[in-house]
């Protein structure tokens, strides 16, 4: 917690030599209010009613007078023993011996005057209860000394007080000279201006403790009344937003005197502080300040009634509560290790102290001051001052009454003075973009997914069946809601037999041409498609249809919004200090100081928010070969070195190896993907597993295989009379396919930017293309590693994707020619992925070499590859591709010859798919021929420009 000022008064506790005297009497009390002279309670008893009743209570007063002087005789002889009292003591020292010679009869006799002064005080309250009105206002209604009036009326006590003092030794005569002086303190009280006082109301039926608020009022012996208005320097720093702790200052606090009680609403006309019974308006001290000292002896629980011009509010006091952030927040935040992180910052709807309101907190470390504004204060924050929580750099603050829905924004004082209105990093839930403000959210979504769950940890990723269907959700179906998708997108993937749907970036992003990945919302589902909780519920959909959910993150860099994360505070904060490790040469935006803590933490909290609520499955990360390298796509002079004096951004590996470990151990069962297109080694290799380059492994369970896709897309371009020469193309990828866990991926990246669609890559008439995309998928599927494929790719669309207008679903209206021909695409990949599934030997040892063997690789002349995949049994599947235009007849393979039979799983050519028909609908058996290095071979029609899978019939 941070440290009081000295200006905000004193402790509540006490101080050395403070003494907080007992409960005065009836009597006292008046007497109190007098000393004060309250302009407020002096103007409301000009009426003749009202000095009756004052001519009563004198009466009363001199009842009670020698009590009250045998009280404070008692007082001052045990003042003397502390270490205050001593000045005076040696001023009166003939006093202070006579005070020391009491007996303890006396003392007792003393005490017993307390307990009859208050019998009488209880006598006198209930008098005064049954009474006048003007009597009843004296004893509850408490007025505040805040105007200019009553501080110099204040100053006049002091040195009444001080000619007290010198008279020490005629104390039992002191009660003569005070009433003397009675009707000058009337006078001066009368000149004062009046301040309002609202009308109390009926204790009938009150609390206890809302009765006892009322009565907490502060005996004439307490010390002298200090000013409770804030000196200029805190109202300076407070108007101009770089005050950096204002409940040091704001709020109520004890002072010499009392309570003081300070509230700082801009715009308003008055402001009251009511506390049970206890109803007074503070003094108006200009510029949106007011202040007043309450004689109460402790801080109660209050309320402020705030007028504004046409409206009045009753709310409670933002300035009263402790910070809702404790040491432990604080001590994770600034070591980088809050893997909860979006539990501490950003905006959450909470109870605190008894009270529901807002919590609100950011990190900005280099900030003069943070301010809180929103529809709530119209967009004005100057009254909504965030206090700096020591050392950590982060600003919070709790407001009583906010809740879900409303808008904010973080009013940032920059170092120079200047402002900035930014979002919160850490919001759950943004504005539909274009615009641009963070809203206060909570989630009530009950899950209903717990089967899959349970049992998404049976086994490792790369170990399972996983093919990925990807996925734009704002283009899938244009105009659909979050909802809308949940009822339409689980049931077509789950016929297509994908286990896996990976969707482009989620995360809030300003500009929707980005497809999501330039990021301004990192905690955020954009709102383009609904509400978090509408997200939960297609993720939870998807579940239930036995579908796992990937989402692409985007840790490598964000835009340079204005309004966003770029120079947050004031100075680089989220990225590199340096400016030439901040700009990404290649999209002109940001790249994350991976090297800070908290930016390291603000990451891998992120990571870990994402899987746990939202139960995403996995996160496949993007741009990881440009986090690696400190020279990606930098010219000579453009970049530094490492420590060691090499290329490597170590920062950025630390980071990537921390997000991992931190995923894998919170959340059982999902998997983390790198789309890393270098040979950098041990992308998938455990953390504290060190390779040959000295490093640990990255962490990531699997890899997109980039080399792969580029080098057959790339075979696959060609006129199949060239392909011969480009044969090793599509062999290449055998030399590497263990060194990672690795992801086949057709994604959006190749169908776009006039690369052109999958089927428009391929060579020749349009029955060819359609040939060759089903031949290729069929490769895809049976080569080691998992598959990836892009939305509208299932059905061979012709066009580019673009994000306007989504795949070109009238391809499959039956009213359109030429829908047979993209039916059978997609009916093909509905099939391949059905064979797959039931075929462990097509992904149970996708990272083991024992699950692949070579029948023919250098059959170049008649573009054909066939190869075996085998399970941990053995038990095998032969896969034949034929990549040439030309039925070959008669092709003889050899094959393993504990097989007595081989039966067609898939035919790429098959009429139902829009093929040439060129099929095998008996059991093939192999012939005691050796071929291919084996004993036993089978002779096979290849249909054109097709891929045939055969298993142990």
């Amino acid at each position: 917690m941070t440290p009081r000022p000295e200006s905000s008064g004193s402790h509540p506790k006490g101080t050395a030599g403070e003494k907080i005297p007992e409960q005065p009497t009836a009597a006292q009390q008046k007497s109190a209010a007098k000393k004060t002279a309250v302009p407020k309670q002096a103007a409301a008893k000009k009426a003749a009613p009202a000095k009756a009743t004052a001519k009563k209570a004198a009466a009363a007063k001199t009842t009670v007078g020698k009590t009250v002087a045998k009280k404070a005789a008692t007082k001052k002889a045990s003042a003397k023993k502390t270490p205050v009292a001593q000045p005076l003591a040696e001023k009166t020292a003939a006093s202070r011996t006579t005070a020391a010679k009491k007996t303890a009869a006396k003392k007792t006799a003393a005490k017993t005057a307390v307990k009859k002064t208050a019998a009488e005080k209880a006598t006198a309250v209930k008098a005064t209860a049954a009474g006048t009105t003007a009597t009843k206002a004296a004893a509850a209604d408490v007025n505040v000394a805040g105007s200019p009036a009553a501080e110099s009326t204040a100053k006049k006590a002091v040195t009444k007080k001080a000619a007290a003092k010198k008279t020490t030794a005629k104390k039992t005569t002191a009660k003569k000279p005070t009433a003397a002086k009675a009707p000058a303190r009337k006078a001066a009280a009368r000149k004062a201006p009046a301040t309002k006082a609202l009308p109390r109301k009926s204790t009938a039926g009150k609390a206890p403790a809302a009765q006892a608020a009322s009565a907490q009022v502060v005996p004439p012996e307490m010390e002298v009344a200090a000013s409770p208005a804030l000196d200029a320097a805190d109202r300076d720093r407070l108007l101009a937003g770089t005050h950096h702790d204002p409940h040091s200052v704001l709020g109520a606090h004890p002072v010499p005197g009392g309570i003081a009680f300070r509230a700082f609403r801009p715009y308003a006309l008055s402001v009251t502080v009511v506390a049970g019974e206890l109803r007074a308006e503070l003094h108006d001290d200009g510029e949106g300040f007011f202040s007043g000292l309450l004689p109460l002896r402790e801080i109660p629980a209050y309320r402020l009634i705030v007028e504004y011009e046409g409206t009045v509010l009753e709310t409670e006091d933002a300035y009263r509560f402790l910070p809702t952030l404790g040491d432990l927040d604080l001590h994770l935040i600034g070591e980088g290790r809050h893997e909860e992180l979006w539990t501490a910052l950003g905006a959450h709807p909470m109870t605190h102290e008894g009270v529901t309101g807002t919590r609100f907190a950011v990190w900005a470390p280099n900030a003069r001051g943070v301010r809180v504004a929103g529809t709530f204060n119209f967009w004005d924050g100057t009254g909504h001052v965030m206090r700096s929580l020591g050392s950590s750099g982060v600003w919070e603050l709790f407001l009583p009454d906010i809740g879900e829905g409303e808008l904010y924004k973080f009013e940032i004082t920059r170092p120079d003075g200047s402002k900035t209105l930014r979002a919160d990093p850490l919001a759950r839930r943004t504005e539909v973009p274009p615009a641009t403000s963070s809203v206060i959210t909570s989630s009530a979504y009950e899950w209903g997914d717990a089967e899959w769950l349970a049992r998404r940890a049976d086994a490792p990723a790369h170990e399972a069946p996983f093919s990925v269907y990807e996925v734009h959700l704002a283009s899938w179906r244009p105009g659909l809601t979050y909802r809308q998708l949940a009822e339409q997108l689980p049931g077509y993937v789950k016929n297509l037999g994908f286990t896996h749907v990976e969707l482009m970036p989620v995360a809030e992003h300003p500009f929707g041409g980005s497809w999501g990945y330039q990021v301004t919302g990192f905690y955020a589902p954009t709102a383009r498609l609904g509400t978090p909780d509408d997200f939960r519920y297609l993720v939870d959909r998807l579940h239930q249809a036995g579908i796992g959910v990937l989402m692409d993150w985007v840790p490598a860099h964000f835009p340079r919004d204005a309004w966003a994360l770029a120079e947050f505070d004031g100075r680089p904060l989220y990225e590199h200090e340096d400016p030439l490790r901040a700009a990404h040469p290649d999209w002109g935006t940001l790249e994350f100081d991976f090297g800070r803590n908290e930016v390291r933490n603000f990451l891998v909290a992120n990571a870990v928010y994402w899987c746990e609520e939202f139960h995403i499955d996995g996160l496949r990360v993007d741009a990881v070969a440009s986090m690696l390298y400190l020279d990606y796509s930098r010219e000579p002079g453009q970049w530094t070195p490492n420590e060691h004096g090499g290329r490597e951004n170590l920062d950025a590996v630390a980071f990537l190896q921390e997000m991992n470990a931190t995923v894998y151990r919170r959340v059982p069962g999902v998997v983390t993907i790198a789309e890393e297109s270098t040979a950098w080694d041990g992308v998938t290799r455990a953390t504290h597993h060190k390779g040959p380059s000295g490093f640990g492994g990255l962490g990531f369970g699997l890899k997109w295989n980039m080399g792969w896709m580029h080098d057959s897309l790339q075979y696959m371009s060609h006129e199949p009379v060239h392909r011969k020469y480009h044969h090793g193309e599509m062999t290449f990828s055998m030399v590497y396919a263990y060194s990672e866990n690795y992801v086949l991926p057709i994604s959006h990246d190749e169908v776009v930017h006039g690369k052109r669609s999958l089927v428009s890559k391929m060579p020749g008439d349009w029955w060819q293309q359609r040939a060759g995309v089903r031949a290729y998928l069929g490769f895809m599927w049976a080569h080691p590693g998992k598959q990836l494929l892009f939305m509208g790719q299932e059905f061979a669309q012709g066009a580019e994707w673009s994000e306007a207008h989504g795949p070109d679903w009238w391809l499959l209206d039956p009213g359109y020619g030429a829908e047979p021909d993209h039916r059978g695409v997609r009916d093909l990949v509905r099939d391949l992925n059905t064979v797959y599934r039931e075929t462990p030997a097509l992904w149970r040892l996708d990272t083991d070499p024992a699950g692949f063997e070579w029948i023919v690789g250098d059959a170049a002349d008649d573009n054909v590859l066939a190869f075996l995949r085998l399970d941990p049994e053995g038990v095998p599947v032969l896969a034949v591709s034929n990549f040439a235009p030309v039925t070959r007849q008669d092709y003889r393979l050899g094959v393993p010859e504990d097989v007595p039979a081989w039966h067609e799983a898939v035919n790429t050519d098959a009429a139902r798919y829009g093929g040439s028909d060129v099929t095998h609908p008996h059991p093939v058996k192999p012939e005691p021929l050796a071929w291919h290095g084996r004993p036993a071979s089978i002779r096979l029609t290849l249909p054109p420009l097709a891929t045939v899978w055969l298993r142990p019939a």
